[in-house]
């Protein structure tokens, strides 16, 4: 039951994530963390740029959920919150997949554009890039960019 708990839990969450993400990006990205978030659409001029530190605020949250997972006090809490902290991760591996490998090429994972769906969300992404300030805001829910 507990492994059920946590991967059901991590699913979830997961999957949550793009909602979450593409709340911020539109709300606060591209609102009060704009002078932040500008210099990812600008060119990069070195391997680190300032919207890098955006990226990472989820990190220690996660790092937090998965350690009380493993070490918290026997209970539903620390199964869910085990689940919560791996559908963060989940997500985090994903997106830095595909968005710094596939979308910016900075990562060796071309070979996924051989299916449509990556290279849907690549083009969707750029459009984003070329569009500025506006929508699409989120990355893996296609239907959010027609």
């Amino acid at each position: 039951m507990k492994i059920a708990l946590w991967i059901g839990t991590t699913l979830v969450v997961a999957v949550a994530m793009e909602f979450w993400a593409q709340f911020l990006h539109g709300a606060v990205w591209h609102g009060i963390l704009w002078k932040v978030h500008r210099s990812h659409h600008r060119p990069r001029k070195t391997w680190w740029e300032a919207n890098d530190a955006l990226s990472a605020l989820h990190a220690p949250i996660a790092i937090a959920f998965i350690l009380y997972g493993c070490r918290g006090p026997e209970g539903v809490a620390r199964e869910l919150l085990f689940g919560v902290g791996l559908g963060m991760t989940l997500f985090g591996i994903a997106y830095f997949v595909v968005h710094d490998g596939l979308v910016h090429g900075r990562l060796p994972v071309q070979g996924l554009l051989r299916f449509a769906y990556f290279a849907k969300v690549r083009d969707h992404h750029l459009l984003h890039h070329r569009k500025g300030h506006r929508a699409p805001y989120g990355f893996f829910r296609l239907n959010e960019h027609a």
